[in-house]
């Protein structure tokens, strides 16, 4: 009885079962008919059991300027999202005027900023706009509606850069340094089709993290539209550029146009699936080397 038990146990069946099975079959009982009747009462090996639970899979989508679902490929797991996306850091006044194309200064373009990457799962987002956007629109500079400031300082997105007035005149301190420090810190990305060259000659460290960590966009029918290849079309796609852990995809070969007639050898740049475990060589090196071999042995083989 204890040996059919340690046996059975090892194959991964409860105890119980077993000895459910082996009060009813008796001590004398096969191991064929034991496992027959475990596997008739419904009974099945630990392991068996852990493989048939389904793994969740996690989607991975390539670039694109989609805003369904962006969190779900990143973390299908229900984890922070924070965990995969990048802080957003916006530039108010740039996305703003793009929208209200450089003559009116748009509050719809920002919203529309912040609405898309909200559907993408970014948490952390934030907006910088100078403090005397807040004062009534005058004639030399009009602003289109002005509440959605109101609505995203409550949502604690818009921040206000200081400002005030000396002897009659504004004094308004440089926003752009809030946006690229704040950025800088937290590691995140700026969302500005400017390009801070200014600030890029104040600190080498902000010179390679505005050159690395810029996304610039468009306005297409009051759509915002971020390229799908921030950096170029040899540099990341959109989703690894605004993901903390990108996704490397894989490389892709392209199969020689020549095939077998090819006579490049190893200085060919595709792909010859003939020759997978060979050296690459040329065509020309393999008749020397058959001149080298002497008549007879060639006889022989």
């Amino acid at each position: 009885h204890q040996s059919k038990l340690d046996f059975f146990c090892k194959l991964g069946y409860g105890k119980q079962d077993i000895c459910k099975v082996l009060e009813n079959l008796g001590q004398e009982a096969l191991e064929d008919d034991v496992l027959k009747e475990l596997i008739r009462m419904g009974s099945k090996p630990q392991a068996l059991e852990s493989q048939a639970q389904p793994f969740p899979l996690e989607l991975v989508a390539r670039g694109s300027c989609s805003t369904t679902s962006g969190s779900k490929w990143l973390g299908e797991d229900g984890g922070d999202s924070s965990d995969y996306l990048r802080p957003i850091v916006i530039d108010g006044s740039n996305v703003a005027m793009s929208h209200g194309n450089k003559e009116v200064f748009s509050c719809w373009g920002i919203q529309l900023a912040v609405d898309w990457f909200r559907e993408r799962g970014h948490t952390y987002i934030k907006v910088f706009v100078p403090l005397w956007r807040k004062e009534p629109p005058r004639q030399d500079s009009p602003i289109a509606d002005q509440h959605i400031l109101e609505e995203l300082e409550k949502q604690s997105i818009l921040v206000y850069t200081p400002s005030r007035k000396v002897k009659g005149k504004r004094v308004v301190c440089y926003d752009d340094r809030y946006i690229v420090k704040v950025a800088y810190e937290r590691d995140g990305v700026i969302v500005s089709n400017d390009h801070y060259r200014d600030l890029q000659n104040e600190n080498p460290e902000w010179k390679w993290f505005i050159e690395q960590r810029l996304l610039m966009y468009s306005f297409v029918s009051n759509r915002f539209m971020p390229p799908d290849d921030p950096l170029g079309r040899h540099g990341p796609t959109l989703n690894n550029f605004l993901s903390k852990k990108p996704v490397l995809p894989e490389p892709k070969w392209q199969s020689c146009p020549y095939g077998k007639k090819c006579t490049y050898g190893n200085k060919c740049k595709f792909y010859h699936p003939e020759r997978p475990l060979q050296a690459q060589v040329s065509v020309a090196d393999e008749l020397r080397a058959k001149i080298k071999v002497p008549l007879s042995l060639r006889k022989e083989k």
